[in-house]
């Protein structure tokens, strides 16, 4: 029922943007700490950069345990699931960066997304693909999408750039369990 493949080919990458929505799993290293799974969504916040890396844009939120996550150990797994038309699931296992505003590569993976991002982006989370399968998802139901949410947008449009920085200051500095999300002078 699964399978595993060598890469992200045409039409696995088909199937990843067809997605309204998929799942971040990271976890801190050692036996203690928190697993974290994130939905992520949005029309074109994920990139399929080539064959072995993917990229999603990685807006201010409520928690950045992905971000201290990805600091701490680097380990990560996307999961992509069909809600309509064949059931499937897809995962993406590897290792990823968050790559933030003004550092050396970020306008180039911004630029791998269709449109301007909207306001209140943090990072582009960029993953190098180490291990790719697919499973039958004869479980996961059949849902209607009926479009993307506009909240986390508006919000974002009502802050100020020096509102944004120190909401992920205050808010986004560390993960549940302590560890540090966003280095000194990196807001």
């Amino acid at each position: 029922m699964s399978k595993l493949y060598e890469s992200i080919d045409d039409r696995l990458r088909a199937f990843l943007l067809e997605q309204p929505v998929f799942f971040v799993a990271t976890a801190p290293s050692g036996p203690g700490g928190h697993v974290n799974v994130s939905p992520k969504g949005g029309s074109g916040c994920l990139a399929v950069l080539d064959e072995h890396r993917v990229a999603y844009l990685d807006y201010t939120g409520s928690g950045a345990e992905t971000i201290a996550h990805l600091r701490e150990n680097g380990r990560i797994t996307l999961m992509a699931c069909a809600f309509h038309g064949p059931p499937k699931i897809v995962r993406l296992h590897g290792h990823g960066r968050a790559v933030l505003p003004g550092e050396d590569g970020f306008a180039e993976l911004v630029a791998a997304f269709p449109g301007e991002p909207a306001r209140g982006l943090r990072s582009v989370i960029e993953v190098a693909v180490e291990r790719v399968s697919d499973s039958c998802g004869y479980q996961v139901p059949l849902m209607t999408y009926d479009g993307d949410r506009d909240l986390l947008v508006r919000w974002a449009d009502r802050k100020s750039d020096e509102d944004l920085a120190e909401y992920r200051s205050t808010r986004n500095g560390h993960s549940i369990d302590g560890l540090p999300a966003f280095g000194a002078g990196q807001r």
